[in-house]
């Protein structure tokens, strides 16, 4: 049986070079659609069990992110369900990735990081519709249809919104892992401090602000190419209605504490990014950034604050970017939050390095975090 390669499925992704020798399998990454990015992978083996493989991803400095390949181990799944890591050499001269494995099964699926389909998306979505504490909205559309879904949850009379974005950039898929966890315990009527949240403020939650990307399985942009993560000062119907339908609803109910979820390629831990390099950078922000990073060290270990980007990372794009808009317009609490695309380095799971579920457990913690903060303020 000759080996096979499929993507046609959801976010499905690669270029095949060469599928002949089982110990000389190449792929390239295609970049994102109507856009130079390239990074996401997701794509699909059949016709292998028994065999010795070895599988390359050339071209890698042609990537958004090549150092991003340093340190990283593949993500590799029999069923499409339980996923696990397979350790990869990076070869830096020639910028290729490759790893090997002699197959247990006849088919295998291999992804950049822990896929969240659009069909998963579409069940939460249906999960909460049924649920008495959560008000689906579709807030707007995007180019190809498909429906920016929004979730509100707690009290709608509280003047306190809270904010939470997720997935602007589609290959991040661990930041809609992260709201799926978050928002499933927001939901449980027996959580202690989910129910005192819910009662004190009311929650807007956004978990996948891409889904035209998601399912075509971009990296960083929509389907008309653009990096939703920066057109925030002056969105458009054209090229992001995404944000263009997020940001007229902020301006209308105001913005307590925001949050956008996002992966990083490169850096190997959990961290935060708030708004000292605005102009607008208040007193009131700082006093806010520096309790909420006590707080969340505190409640959770993953979380650090000695490893992220430095002052004036993002430079001229900083007023463009979500959590530095939402700073300057509101003079409230707003980060982004990372999640590696490796592991954590402070507590590594060689088996699965960071993955889906552990961001699912980030996410229920960051309630406990808002709910201490709230005391600390």
């Amino acid at each position: 049986m000759s080996i096979k390669v499929n993507t046609n499925f959801d976010a499905g992704n690669i270029n095949c070079e060469a599928i002949n020798d089982p110990t000389n399998l190449r792929f390239t990454i295609p970049n994102d659609t109507n856009s130079e990015f390239a990074q996401w992978f997701y794509f699909q083996l059949t016709g292998i069990q028994g065999q010795e493989l070895t599988l390359c991803l050339e071209q890698l400095n042609k990537t958004a992110y090549p150092q991003g390949w340093l340190d990283y181990n593949v993500c590799a799944s029999y069923d499409n369900e339980t996923w696990f890591r397979i350790p990869c050499q990076y070869d830096q001269h020639n910028h290729t990735l490759s790893w090997s494995l002699t197959a247990t099964s006849n088919a295998i699926f291999f992804a950049y990081f822990e896929p969240y389909s659009y069909q998963r998306h579409l069940n939460f979505i249906a999960k909460l519709n049924s649920s008495p504490l959560a008000i689906v909205e579709h807030i707007g559309l995007t180019a190809c249809n498909n429906p920016v879904d929004l979730i509100r949850i707690g009290n709608h009379n509280a003047q306190q919104k809270i904010w939470i974005i997720a997935r602007q950039h589609p290959g991040e898929t661990m930041a809609e892992w992260f709201m799926e966890g978050l928002i499933s315990r927001l939901i449980d009527q027996f959580d202690a401090i989910s129910k005192v949240l819910r009662e004190q403020f009311e929650f807007y939650l956004v978990p996948n602000m891409n889904p035209d990307g998601s399912i075509m399985g971009n990296l960083r942009t929509n389907s008309t190419g653009t990096n939703l993560n920066r057109e925030w000062l002056n969105p458009s119907e054209e090229l992001s209605p995404e944000v263009l339908a997020v940001r007229k609803l902020m301006l209308t109910t105001g913005v307590e504490m925001f949050f956008d979820i996002h992966g990083d390629e490169s850096l190997p831990y959990i961290f935060t990014s708030g708004c000292a390099d605005n102009k607008s950078f208040s007193a009131k922000q700082q006093h806010y950034e520096e309790k909420f990073e006590t707080i969340f060290q505190q409640i959770n270990p993953d979380y650090q604050t000695t490893v992220g980007y430095p002052k004036n990372h993002f430079s001229l794009e900083s007023p463009t970017i979500a959590t530095k808009w939402v700073g300057n317009q509101f003079d409230c609490l707003a980060y982004t939050l990372e999640m590696p695309f490796k592991d954590n380095a402070n507590l590594p799971s060689q088996a699965t390095g960071w993955n889906g579920y552990r961001s699912k457990l980030l996410g229920a913690s960051l309630l406990t975090a808002i709910h201490q903060f709230k005391y600390h303020i």
